[in-house]
């Protein structure tokens, strides 16, 4: 579907999405970052002071797992090595984030991602359920931000601008790779790299449908009580061609996919860093 997305939002995405090259980056003022330990992507973004997106970086990489830090390690040297890469680009360090978690995870691992950034070299200012995250950027008054990621769907309901209810479900893009995998015959490496491509996304879509069709039960069974008028679809699985359709023929409520869906989670929690660093 058509996103009813606002210009400014439009063009704040557009700039993330060009902020992930490596060109070098000439930054002044305080900055802000943002650290999303997801299944599939880990991200960084570093904003403004005005709230754009200066400079970002991101990797796939098995370290997290539905929100649960599987590789401790190795999720700390993925953080450390992609912030490494950030402070190259813009020629200063980065000494404080805040970090993502999936809505309800426990206590225990709302407190490891914390450590992974603290162990990466980064005070944690803020941890962010995924979906508020997200609204950070999106601004919703009134509707649902779906945050669609590797291997969990966070869903968060908004009423006047606040978060009435939130969820997470164990269904995301991971499971989209399983039944690719299956149809094809072929290693869950090989069917992620097929499924990224967008260029496979037709001929792969009546085989993950019944995935996406699980994703829309799944909100709808979360939105059902509330005044949902529009479905905001963000995270990296939110890239499929034809999600957003699925979801609002399951739904009923329209839906839509902002550009650039794998950033605009790591862009909100930015926002949320209080550290204001001045170089």
């Amino acid at each position: 579907m058509t996103s009813t997305l606002s210009p400014n939002l439009a063009r704040l995405l557009e700039v993330a999405d060009r902020a992930t090259t490596d060109a070098p980056v000439t930054v002044t003022g305080p900055l802000r970052v943002g650290v999303d330990l997801g299944t599939a992507y880990t991200v960084i973004f570093v904003v403004d002071e005005s709230g754009l997106p200066v400079a970002g970086a991101y990797r796939f990489a098995d370290v997290v797992r539905d929100g649960v830090v599987l590789d401790y390690a190795g999720a700390v040297d993925l953080v450390r090595r992609l912030k490494s890469q950030i402070e190259q680009r813009i020629g200063r360090g980065l000494t404080t984030a805040a970090v993502t978690i999936p809505p309800g995870v426990p206590v225990s691992e709302v407190r490891s991602h914390g450590y992974v950034v603290e162990a990466a070299g980064l005070e944690c200012t803020a941890i962010v359920d995924e979906p508020t995250a997200a609204n950070a950027v999106l601004q919703v008054a009134d509707g649902a931000v779906v945050d669609v990621g590797g291997g969990t769907t966070g869903i968060a309901v908004l009423r006047d601008g606040e978060v009435v209810a939130t969820a997470d479900d164990p269904t995301g893009g991971t499971h989209l790779t399983l039944v690719v995998a299956g149809a094809h015959g072929i290693s869950f490496e090989e069917a992620e790299l097929l499924k990224r491509d967008q260029r496979n996304h037709a001929r792969l879509f009546p085989v993950v449908r019944p995935v996406l069709e699980k994703i829309g039960t799944l909100v709808a069974d979360r939105i059902r009580g509330y005044d949902v008028e529009q479905i905001y679809l963000v995270g990296g699985t939110s890239a499929f061609t034809g999600i957003a359709d699925v979801v609002a023929s399951v739904t009923g409520v329209p839906a839509v996919v902002p550009g650039a869906p794998l950033f605009v989670t790591p862009v909100g929690v930015a926002l949320h860093d209080t550290g204001g660093d001045a170089g």
